[in-house]
């Protein structure tokens, strides 16, 4: 399968709502997360994009915690089509990642469609106000291209989003693996 964009839902949007479990059973709400920052990041454990940066973005996530980024990882892929993301697939990552941030079960998939995400890994940084300020690339790094893993687009937008400042555009798109949707809950279908 070839790679995929995010796709560039405009600056502003407001933060969806979502009550989700985390990978040990406790429901998390969008409105359990205070302070001036907020990254939602769609994320799995199979894919080779999300590996190449997942030990990066808990260190960049950790640091900017201090600064009061509040950060939560949402897994929506069908477990049936990618089974290494199921729920031990996500504790085994967040192990080996080092993922000190919650990490959502999404197996309904309603929580990456009211997002509109479209791949892993996928970032959403919202302002104090909880509308949407970034949405893009963790850096230009990916698997193969030798560009090395920093996290910058991600900390620079964090960074403006933390001074009250908006994030200039264009917004360079995430790549990587698509969603891995349900048969016949693709966005943009509707079942009756």
């Amino acid at each position: 399968m070839p790679p995929v964009n995010s796709q560039l839902v405009p600056p502003g949007a407001p933060l969806p709502e979502f009550v989700l479990p985390d990978v040990a059973g406790a429901t998390v709400k969008s409105t359990d997360f205070g302070g001036p920052a907020l990254l939602v990041a769609f994320l799995s454990n199979h894919c080779p994009f999300v590996r190449h940066i997942e030990r990066r973005l808990a260190e960049v996530t950790g640091e900017l915690a201090g600064r009061g980024l509040a950060v939560v990882g949402i897994a929506s892929n069908d477990t049936d089509i990618k089974p290494d993301d199921d729920v031990a697939g996500l504790h085994e990552q967040v192990d080996r990642a080092g993922f000190a941030f919650p990490y959502l079960v999404d197996a309904a998939q309603q929580t990456a469609k009211d997002f509109n995400a479209a791949c892993t890994p996928d970032f959403f940084l919202y302002g104090v106000d909880r509308r949407l300020a970034y949405r893009g690339a963790f850096d230009g790094a990916c698997p193969g291209n030798g560009i090395p893993v920093t996290g910058e687009l991600l900390a620079a937008a964090v960074d403006l989003v933390l001074a009250g400042r908006p994030v200039p555009e264009p917004h360079v798109p995430s790549l990587g693996c698509g969603i891995k949707w349900s048969p016949g809950n693709e966005p943009g279908i509707v079942v009756h």
